[in-house]
């Protein structure tokens, strides 16, 4: 299979729909993108990584950073984690305050707002903020195999001046007891972690480990284990895009985790992680273009995960 030329042909069978969504505007960072930009990666255990377009430039991943700190969490806290954050789809938007405080206090899972500010509270532990961005900033550089990743404090800082929504989910995680660090300090770490600025070929081969086990099998540097590692997978699966979860995971069929930022990443169990970027997005706020062209990969792959064919030949 010359997965090189199906990336490419991916990416020229959408070029004329480059643009096409909306881009995030409610965070004014985001807002000045360039809408046309498209990108693609695909990063395979073997280590070999098949780009086109935009791959190489770095963006906002947002929301897509989730994946990474629930990896951290987990390997910190262990099952305890599940204490606090449950596993569920939401069914209600990302950033609900009436669904957390219905439920006193425990988010559905990691994925949505709450569950990723309790997550977060719980990688920080006991250091300081500085330390935890420190901690995934060079888990990062080491599964991604560069050292110029980054966050954009610009962002960072759009993201803290809009975040009263936030704020009040965090207000509402430490009313019911859930947050064992000072707001602000989880904010402090969250806002700069949905600031983390990668390119679809960094965060393609960042996310490695998602598809083998836990562990880039580039490096042999583990992320999480393997046990984990298909946790993860199955909550992308069922919870990576909101309200849009049951829709992805019937065009395309990979676990998977979106961003306000445009980018998706995607896990193909065995095989692949694939990272996308196109800033425009659907009403559910998954990257509308991005999406496509994962569903074109899928099924010009055959790698769905339920076509029967995602295993080991």
């Amino acid at each position: 299979m010359d997965l090189g030329a199906i990336v490419t042909q991916t990416w020229e069978e959408l070029a004329d729909e480059r643009g096409s969504g909306n881009p995030a505007r409610y965070i004014p960072a985001l807002a000045s993108v360039d809408p046309k930009k498209f990108g693609i990666a695909l990063a395979t255990k073997e280590g070999e990584v098949f780009c086109a377009g935009d791959a190489d430039e770095a963006f906002s991943i947002q929301s897509i950073s989730k994946v990474f700190a629930l990896a951290l969490a987990l390997e910190r806290q262990g099952a305890a984690l599940w204490d606090v954050v449950g596993r569920e789809p939401s069914g209600d938007a990302f950033n609900s305050i009436v669904q957390l405080e219905r439920e006193k206090g425990i988010p559905r899972n990691p994925f949505i707002n709450s569950g990723a500010i309790v997550t977060t509270d719980r990688f920080i532990d006991t250091r300081t903020p500085d330390e935890a961005v420190e901690d995934l900033l060079g888990r990062l550089r080491r599964m991604g195999r560069d050292d110029t990743i980054s966050f954009d404090p610009e962002v960072a800082r759009s993201e803290s001046e809009t975040g009263s929504r936030n704020r009040s989910l965090a207000w509402f995680l430490a009313d019911f007891g859930r947050l064992i660090n000072p707001v602000e300090d989880v904010l402090s770490v969250y806002f700069r972690q949905c600031a983390l600025s990668m390119s679809c070929r960094q965060l393609a081969e960042s996310a490695l480990f998602l598809a083998v086990d836990g562990t880039d099998p580039v490096t042999g540097q583990r992320m999480c284990s393997a046990s984990r590692a298909r946790r993860i997978n199955a909550l992308m699966l069922m919870c990576g895009h909101y309200d849009n979860s049951g829709q992805f995971a019937f065009e395309v069929g990979f676990p998977g985790k979106s961003g306000v930022g445009g980018g998706i990443l995607a896990s193909v169990p065995g095989r692949a992680a694939i990272a996308v970027w196109s800033p425009g997005l659907n009403r559910a706020g998954t990257s509308l273009l991005g999406a496509k062209a994962l569903a074109s990969i899928a099924l010009k792959t055959g790698w769905s995960i339920f076509s029967g064919q995602w295993t080991e030949p």
